[in-house]
């Protein structure tokens, strides 16, 4: 019988071009809770202490704001954004 392991995606998330088309695809979901769930892969890839100290949030508000079903303050994901490193941009 063969043992299957959970899939991980911070797992591949290995250079910033796969971080960045990682993180623009989720944008294009429509469920917010596909970004949120992309963030947090990042953040981990990152370390979630490392992030947490970056932005000045506890660990743990940190992971419950990343949270599946969680509804993050603008503010919140914007110093998260930030201690990643990331800059969204909007194009038309």
């Amino acid at each position: 019988m063969t043992k299957l392991t959970k899939f991980d995606a911070s797992d591949y998330l290995d250079s910033e071009e796969a971080i960045a088309e990682y993180l623009t695809a989720a944008l294009e979901d429509e469920n917010p809770d596909v970004f949120l769930a992309a963030i947090s892969d990042v953040a981990k890839t990152r370390g979630m202490a490392s992030i947490a100290k970056s932005t000045g949030l506890g660990r743990e508000s940190l992971y419950k704001a990343l949270a599946p079903g969680a509804k993050p303050r603008y503010e919140t994901i914007m110093k998260v954004l930030s201690g990643l490193g990331v800059k969204v941009t909007v194009t038309i």
